[in-house]
C-alpha cells in the first residue's frame, strides 16, 4: 500500500513501512532521518527502525490515522491542539546546536489515535536540524493555510495549546524562509524551483 510522500516512495505491508529516498539530496536526507530516529527513540513517539541501508529505511508500522485525513474529516481543532502539545515535547528535547526542529512539522507528518487524538508517531525526520522554535510552529500554520484553507479559523486552537502566539510578521517571515530554502536547495530541477517560487508568491500574499 502506498502512503503519502512528496520526496520519497513509501509503502507498507501493514507490519513494516519501507521508505526509499528520492530527489535532491536524497542521501543526506536519508542519513538525517536515520540519525534522528536513532537519537529520539524512547524520547518521542517515532517509528522504530527495522533496517537502514542503500537509501532505503524500513520502520515498524505504527497504527494511527494521518493528521491531514482527520482534518479533512472535520477534526481540525483536535488535530491542531495535538500538534501544539506534541511540538512542545519536540522542542523540550535536549538537542546539540539549538532547539530541535523537525523541518516539516504539522498534521502532514503526524499519525494520531482517531478516538483520543493522541499522537502515535511523528514521521519524516529527513529535514531535522537545530534551529529556532518558531520554524516548526510557523510551518504547521503554513500547512493549514496552504492545504486546509477552510480550517484557518482553527489556528487559534494551535496557538492556545502551544501557549503563545508569535507576531504574524515573525511567523510569515519563518514560512517564507523555509519556502526559499526549499526553492534553493542543491539539485532542484527547474520545475521544483518554479513550484517553490510560485509558493513564495502565494505565501507573500497572505494576511493574518
Amino acid at each position: 500500500m502506498h502512503l503519502r510522500g512528496y520526496s520519497h516512495e513509501t509503502r507498507t505491508d501493514g507490519a513494516v513501512v519501507r521508505k526509499r529516498f528520492t530527489g535532491p539530496q536524497a542521501a543526506q536526507r536519508f542519513t538525517t532521518e536515520v540519525s534522528a530516529l536513532e537519537a529520539l527513540a524512547g524520547l518521542l513517539p517515532v517509528p522504530q527502525i527495522v533496517s537502514a541501508g542503500d537509501g532505503v529505511l524500513q520502520t515498524v508500522h505504527v497504527p494511527g490515522v494521518h493528521g491531514q485525513e482527520l482534518m479533512e474529516n472535520g477534526h481540525a481543532v483536535e488535530v491542531l491542539r495535538s500538534c501544539a502539545t506534541m511540538l512542545r515535547r519536540v522542542q523540550a528535547v535536549d538537542w546539540p546546536g539549538g532547539t530541535l526542529v523537525h523541518g516539516d512539522f504539522g498534521p502532514n507528518n503526524l499519525l494520531l489515535d482517531p478516538d483520543t487524538f493522541e499522537v502515535t508517531a511523528i514521521c519524516d525526520w529527513e529535514w531535522a536540524h537545530p534551529g529556532e522554535a518558531i520554524e516548526d510552529l510557523a510551518w504547521t500554520e503554513w500547512i493549514v493555510r496552504r492545504h486546509h484553507p477552510g480550517d484557518v479559523g482553527a489556528l487559534a486552537q494551535l496557538f492556545d495549546a502551544y501557549g503563545s502566539e508569535p507576531a504574524w510578521s515573525a511567523r510569515k517571515a519563518a514560512m517564507l524562509a523555509i519556502c526559499r530554502r526549499m526553492r534553493d536547495r542543491p539539485g532542484n530541477d527547474p520545475g521544483d524551483a518554479a513550484h517553490w517560487q510560485r509558493t513564495i508568491t502565494l505565501t507573500t500574499s497572505w494576511t493574518p
